[in-house]
């Protein structure tokens, strides 16, 4: 719904949107079904017609109405200018400036579950953000962010779509609002970069700024000799040729210049010239040459550097550069200010003349390219929505950086290698058409121990929405941590990459080896790892009663990770006079295989509802039908990771189902293939797993014969049918495994 209170011509009613309720329209304020049944709880009172302002402005704020009593809601919200996070609640008062997503559900006094959804969006050269207002009014603010850009009307700037499956709903509605606007893409037509199925290491938090090539060989070749070696590595700030050109006496002066420093050239700083290596390129080729690394991303602001391009180098002037000063929304400010922001507003930014900054992506992609590099990680993307002022406004701005953003990304390098940092704006995420990769919240901080559950929380949350139109990226951890196993477990479970930032040396590889292989693979899920259904409107981290569950799936099974996040941080929004003192809470609650979305996907048609559920912690295993619950207790900062295996019965008379490796946080992303052969009186099931590692399924009966790659081997069976036998590394170079598993008919 665009802003007018009914769906418009161009959208399907909801009832079209496979999953849903066949839920048609709204009349005089009440869903209604074609089939006959009413829905009782009335939606807000929708405008009927576009919203309209006179004078025409750069910025309106419109009312879509009050919120009817019996709704909850969700929303994914700015709390500053780079990163969502969410947050939760009943009234329209509630809902915090810059929502870029909220879902609402209500119930029937069946317990049947109606969900809402609204998407502010983009529309023509303005951006809509939603917003509660004292009254108990839900806002839209719709704005350009040029004071010559304005507008009298909102026509197509909040879409509405409804379902009774949260997930599907919000699938369906991204995909069908990418057909309408044609600014961004789902992700499922996207290429996905291949480096996200090796597990990688990030530059960052290793050494900062002063990353160097010395550095750099030393954790590549501990990690290596630990056995978990990066195929994937990102050298982050630090290599680039840039400027402070701020004296001053004053220390604390100097600090807040930090994000003023701009760039002035394209190619690599001193560091990485010199004895060490002779350049960049020598630096690449040695690194992959010795360390097996497969790809190769390096840094960079979507502006150049953190305070654009110093206009004044030779090397830059051919970009037309220009300083100007960033002008932040009101909706920026509303919430909570950022120090990268306070200091551009005060120092400036140097930006490229958009009609030149395709030119600047191709020569600095096509040099990197030139000397091995295989792809970037661009930050800083949401300070373009502070510069639209004489550039046509914040939208327009934002789409002419990101085209030429991903066609210099398509010229110049293989397969998509595209990360998106610190764009967590609606203009980013919806002038999306190729990126696939996207950060999914604020940085791992590893030495603030209190923003460690805050931060699952947010990742898994904001996959809500992100995970539909990229692959979320959770961020690197520290192996070696305190919180280590809370952040690996939910790496496991991501969907997307899994890197590190340990210093060389700081490793712990028995968290490491949970998810990597011998030869760098890491076992990654199909989808983006989100909230379970019923975590969805609970307040995970400060409720002092809710875990969270996030669930995924695999080719042959599904996985639900539970994480105890209360106790040990507050929500940074809103900003709290005292500081928070953290304190242990053991919470219980329990987890159903039907908490795993789409099972049906991987099912098939032979499936009756049994699984057995392996817990990873305990290395217990439990049968269960689908809607059964088991109970599980966790202390704060602690998390379990379970397995859902579907029983299937094979032959006739085997009850059988493959967990992968059960020495890995993702046992089931081990799977490769299964199927069998033979008849009522003799069954094989045969097993393609990655390996090595140790192999586990549910087996109701013992086996005959076990083998893998046609070699027989010793297996155990226990009364409570785990079956289990090692993997050992194998021949073959993808390390596939072909078990083969025998049954004989009593």
């Amino acid at each position: 719904n665009a802003g007018r209170g009914r769906v418009p011509a161009s959208v399907p009613p909801p009832s079209r949107a496979r999953g849903a309720r066949r839920w048609r329209g709204w009349s005089a304020g009440r869903w209604w079904s074609a089939g006959g049944s009413s829905w009782s709880g009335p939606l807000p009172a929708w405008p009927s017609a576009a919203p309209r302002s006179s004078p025409p402005s750069s910025r309106h704020v419109f009312s879509l109405g009050t919120l009817a009593s019996g709704w909850k809601w969700l929303s994914l919200f700015r709390f500053k200018i780079w990163w969502m996070i969410p947050t939760v609640g009943e009234d329209a008062a509630g809902v915090p400036a810059e929502t870029q997503m909220l879902l609402l559900e209500s119930r029937s006094e069946a317990g049947a579950a109606l969900y809402a959804l609204m998407l502010p969006v983009l529309d023509g050269g303005f951006r809509a953000s939603l917003q509660g207002s004292p009254e108990n009014e839900l806002q839209f603010c719709f704005e350009s962010g040029d004071p010559e850009v304005q507008t009298l009307e909102a026509v197509d700037a909040v879409f509405i779509n409804s379902g009774d499956n949260p997930f599907k709903l919000m699938k369906e509605s991204i995909k069908m609002l990418s057909k309408i606007k044609g600014t961004f893409s789902h992700i499922e037509d996207k290429e996905i970069p291949a480096n996200l199925d090796w597990f990688g290491w990030c530059t960052w938090d290793a050494f900062y700024k002063s990353v160097n090539p010395v550095g750099i060989e030393e954790g590549l070749k501990s990690l290596c000799e630990g056995g978990a070696p990066p195929r994937f590595l990102i050298i982050d700030d630090g290599w680039q040729e840039t400027v402070n050109g701020f004296k001053e006496v004053d220390e604390a002066f100097i600090e807040q210049t930090v994000f003023a420093e701009r760039l002035i050239d394209l190619t690599e700083n001193d560091k990485f010239r010199g004895e060490t290596c002779k350049n960049l390129g020598d630096h690449v080729k040695k690194i992959k040459e010795h360390y097996g690394v497969k790809y190769v991303y390096i840094w960079h602001a979507l502006h150049g550097y953190w305070g654009g391009v110093l206009t004044t180098p030779d090397a830059m002037k051919k970009y037309n550069p220009q300083l100007v000063y960033p002008v932040q929304s009101p909706g920026n400010v509303a919430n909570l200010r950022d120090i990268a922001m306070d200091s551009l507003e005060k120092f400036g930014v140097g930006i490229i003349d958009p009609a030149m900054i395709y030119d600047f992506y191709n020569d600095q992609h096509s040099y990197l390219s030139s000397v091995g590099v295989d792809g970037v990680k661009v930050d800083v993307q949401n300070v373009m929505e502070t510069l639209g002022k004489g550039f046509g406004g914040r939208v327009a701005l934002t789409q002419k950086y990101q085209q030429a953003l991903e066609e210099s990304i398509a010229r110049n390098f293989k397969g998509n290698n595209l990360i998106c940092c610190m764009s967590h704006n609606t203009d980013s995420i919806f002038s999306s058409l190729k990126s696939a990769v996207a950060r999914a919240s604020e940085d791992f901080m590893p030495r603030e121990p209190t923003m460690q559950t805050l931060h699952i929380a947010t990742v898994a949350f904001n996959s809500l929405l992100l995970g539909e139109i990229f692959i979320p990226d959770w961020d690197m951890f520290h192996s070696k941590h305190e919180s280590a196993e809370f952040h690996g477990a939910a790496r496991a479970l991501s969907g997307g990459g899994v890197y590190v930032s340990d210093k060389p040396g700081m490793h712990d590889f028995s968290v490491l080896k949970k998810l990597v292989l011998p030869d760098g693979l890491i076992l990654r899920t199909k989808h983006a790892g989100r909230p379970t259904r019923d975590c969805l409107f609970n307040d995970p981290v400060m409720d002092g009663k809710s875990l969270l569950k996030i669930w995924n799936l695999n080719k042959f099974s599904g996985v639900i990770g539970v994480f105890n996040c209360q106790g040990a941080g507050n929500w940074t929004y809103p900003v709290k006079e005292n500081a928070h003192v953290p304190t242990t809470v053991c919470i219980t609650g329990d987890l159903s295989p039907s908490d795993v979305e789409l099972l049906e996907e991987i099912a098939g048609d032979d499936w009756n509802g049994e699984t057995a559920v392996f817990a990873f912690n305990s290395c217990s295993l439990s049968r269960l039908q689908k809607h059964q619950t088991m109970e599980v207790s966790l202390s704060t900062m602690t998390c379990k990771i379970y397995t859902i295996a579907l029983i299937k019965v094979f032959g006739g008379f085997v009850q059988f189902a493959p967990l992968g490796l059960v020495n890995m946080y993702n046992s089931g992303g081990a799977l490769e293939n299964v199927t069998s052969t033979g008849d009522c009186s003799e069954i094989t099931i045969q097993i393609q797993c990655r390996g090595p590692g140790r192999f586990g399924a549910y087996s109701a009966t013992r086996p005959e014969i076990c083998s893998v790659d046609e070699h027989e081997v010793e297996f155990k069976h226990t009364d409570d049918g785990f079956l289990a036998f090692d993997l050992s590394h194998g021949s073959s170079q993808d390390n596939l495994r072909n078990i083969e598993i025998l049954y004989r008919a009593s």
